[in-house]
């Protein structure tokens, strides 16, 4: 009996003793701190780039992973698929709003909310996260736009309640696009601090703990080697060109490449242009949400501008061709959000540049149906030149456009007077003396 005593004792402080083990903080290993900077919207491109920085930070068991972010938001499912690959990650995930200037709003407000650390440089700003991207173009739908609302403010305030932040104010930037700066988000708590520099913020971020998943970890960060983790070359280039303004633009330099080319076969450059312009815009256009319609009124309106320069209908096709194209761009992409959206600052220079080419080309189409003829005998009707000899209804000769012709005139002209052209017969001239 007192042997089991004794050994049930023993078992119990041992235990004891592994618990209290547990519950204090683990410290993550000193070593190099991943840095992937994302500027821009949220797309595709950005889900696909942070998914791979949290795998390789994994990988490389990085003390941490710092992205640095600056985007006026984006996709909802670009944002979704970050931000689950966040909350799964096996290392710290530190989002740093930076540099001055930038901001983390829409999209970037969720994402910032759903980092083991957030924190911003001086001169930013947090916010601003209703969740007008998720509306499609068209007449709004107020029932679907208030489920969307209670979808992404429910979502946003999870996200806060796990990560121990403000969930009040989390909601009422989805629900009222409430927007902060860096020293109101600290004050209530939606961010963690403050730093104006990547290695200012290791050093603050140096035995910070944080909880990862149901363990707390406490980070080690002081003197850690920072390593930037950038894009492949693929993806550089398609996150540049899958910005809705950049796609929109060689989509237009695409069309009118091609029209440059079918209506000068040979010049060879706007063909080479064209094609590869309209090649990266449908690449683009597979990380966007394109509509069908808006690129079929685009083409449509190219249409009605070249038909109009070939029929000379005197601009009536012109003007609608313009309009179509301006209505389609505004339709081309189906997002509300104006990040995700072609900017009437590109759209109407590029209308206004494209009408004014082809209104000049089809006023100088109509100009010439009423200029006189250069070339042929009509040419010579009214054209002056000199008797050199003495002409009359039997014949005689002239000198005019440069060359010596046979005339006749109804009443007698004498040699060396001044003669004007009347008409042409044949290769006789008919002509009479200058009054």
């Amino acid at each position: 009996m007192f042997l089991a005593a004794l050994f049930t004792a023993l078992s119990g402080s041992i235990a004891a003793a592994d618990s209290s083990t547990d519950s204090r903080p683990s410290t993550m290993a000193a070593g190099k701190a991943l840095v992937a900077k994302v500027s821009g919207v949220i797309s595709p491109v950005t889900s696909k780039f942070i998914t791979e920085a949290i795998e390789q930070a994994e990988k490389e068991n990085a003390a941490c992973l710092i992205i640095e972010l600056d985007t006026p938001g984006g996709l909802d499912d670009s944002m979704r698929a970050i931000i689950k690959r966040m909350l799964s990650s096996k290392v710290p995930v530190v989002v740093y709003v930076a540099p001055s200037g930038s901001r983390a709003a829409s999209a970037g407000a969720f994402i910032t909310m759903a980092a083991h650390v957030a924190a911003m440089a001086p001169g930013t700003a947090i916010g601003a996260a209703h969740p007008v991207a998720l509306m499609q173009s068209g007449p709004p739908d107020t029932n679907m736009s208030a489920k969307v609302t209670h979808d992404a403010a429910a979502y946003m305030r999870s996200i806060a309640e796990k990560r121990g932040r403000n969930a009040e104010w989390a909601e009422s930037a989805v629900r009222e696009s409430f927007s902060l700066t860096e020293t109101e988000a600290l004050k209530k708590r939606v961010i963690d601090l403050i730093s104006p520099s990547i290695p200012d913020l290791l050093k603050k971020l140096d035995g910070r703990s944080v909880k990862m998943d149901d363990e707390t970890v406490k980070l080690k960060t002081s003197g850690a080697e920072v390593e930037e983790f950038n894009m492949n070359w693929r993806d550089e280039i398609l996150g540049v060109i899958a910005n809705p303004n950049i796609a929109y633009i060689l989509f237009m330099v695409g069309l009118l490449g091609l029209y440059f080319e079918l209506a000068n076969p040979g010049a060879v450059l706007p063909g080479v242009v064209g094609a590869i312009s309209l090649i990266l815009a449908f690449f683009a256009f597979q990380t966007l949400s394109v509509n069908f319609a808006g690129i079929l009124l685009i083409v449509l309106g190219i249409i009605l501008l070249i038909v109009d320069v070939k029929a000379a209908t005197h601009g009536v096709l012109t003007t609608g061709g313009l309009v179509a194209m301006f209505i389609g761009s505004l339709m081309l992409f189906n997002y509300s959000d104006p990040a995700m959206r072609v900017s009437l600052y590109v759209i109407v220079p590029i209308i206004l540049a494209m009408g004014l080419f082809f209104f000049l080309a089809t006023w100088l189409s109509i100009k010439t149906l009423f200029r006189k003829p250069v070339s042929g005998a009509s040419s010579l009707v009214g054209a002056q030149g000199d008797a050199r000899t003495n002409i009359d209804s039997a014949g005689g000769k002239v000198f005019t456009a440069g060359a010596h012709w046979n005339a006749v005139s109804k009443t007698p002209i004498s040699s060396g007077s001044k003669i004007v052209v009347e008409s042409v017969d044949g290769m006789t001239l008919k002509v009479k003396q200058m009054g």
